[in-house]
């Protein structure tokens, strides 16, 4: 089963490529506000470098959010117009979900930190069970590093770029009862453990519909404004777009495995 995982819900942008367990490629880079000029190309070359065509894929999984409002939107535009043009499933996975995924090695609750805006947080809290699979003990929240300390009521192991930006916050607000253990400080959100997830619930026949909204926990003020105006919102604009783009790109293929060789020309 080849899944094209996307995670694009921080500055960090991840897209991999797997077959079953197996990884044929992934790319990672920071990009910091610029997701909309740098998915598009890291796809292209991801499949190119695999050999492999958009229609060779099996499943789409995008990261849903929580996390940056932009690269949110950009992800699962992407994600959709992508379906359009392709007919490919596409399943949603949690980001703070993904996060946690990359945490194996505690038998702590696990809870993924990542930043918010105007000094806030994004957080939840997982536990793993006896399959290897994660338990949700607290949905995704947002709110002050005080908020979050309050949220934890036994010892919990805590990563991301959250916890590395709000630590000394975090414990100034921890009750004297919980301790909390600082995870990997490589942990990274990840397009690998995206496509896992999304893999898994493929098999389960979990996957998204027409209707589509994006995990954002607060509302943007995009999203805000858009109510306002009654306009089209940005997700459905770059969906559009993308789906002109790769329809235009399955097009000319098909117009070159028609068109007829042409003879070559006799010289002199």
């Amino acid at each position: 089963m080849k899944i094209l995982g996307i995670e694009t819900a921080t500055s960090w942008q991840s897209v991999a490529l797997l077959d079953g367990n197996r990884i044929l490629g992934r790319q990672d880079q920071d990009a910091s506000g610029a997701h909309g000029t740098l998915l598009l190309p890291a796809i292209d070359r991801l499949l190119k470098d695999a050999q492999l065509r958009l229609r060779d894929l099996d499943g789409l999984a995008c990261s849903a959010g929580p996390g940056s409002f932009t690269g949110i939107r950009v992800g699962l535009a992407t994600c959709l117009g992508l379906r359009a043009a392709t007919g490919i499933p596409l399943m949603l996975i949690p980001t703070l979900e993904a996060l946690a995924w990359d945490v194996t090695a505690s038998g702590l609750p696990l809870c993924p930190i990542v930043t918010s805006r105007k000094g806030e947080v994004y957080w939840a809290v997982f536990r793993r069970t006896g399959d290897h699979q994660l338990h949700r003990m607290l949905s995704e929240c947002v709110g002050s590093p005080a908020g979050l300390a309050r949220s934890l009521t036994e010892d919990t192991l805590v990563f991301g770029d959250g916890w590395s930006a709000m630590e000394s916050e975090i414990r100034a607000a921890l009750s004297v009862s919980v301790t909390v253990i600082a995870g990997p400080p490589e942990v990274k959100p990840s397009a690998v453990a995206v496509a896992v997830l999304g893999a898994q619930r493929f098999r389960r026949g979990e996957v998204t519909g027409d209707r589509v909204e994006p995990l954002y926990v607060q509302r943007a003020e995009a999203e805000l404004q858009y109510a306002r105006s009654g306009g089209v919102s940005p997700v459905r604009r770059r969906q559009e777009r993308v789906t002109k783009k790769i329809a235009d790109r399955l097009a000319r293929g098909r117009q070159r495995q028609q068109s007829p060789a042409q003879p070559r020309k006799k010289h002199d």
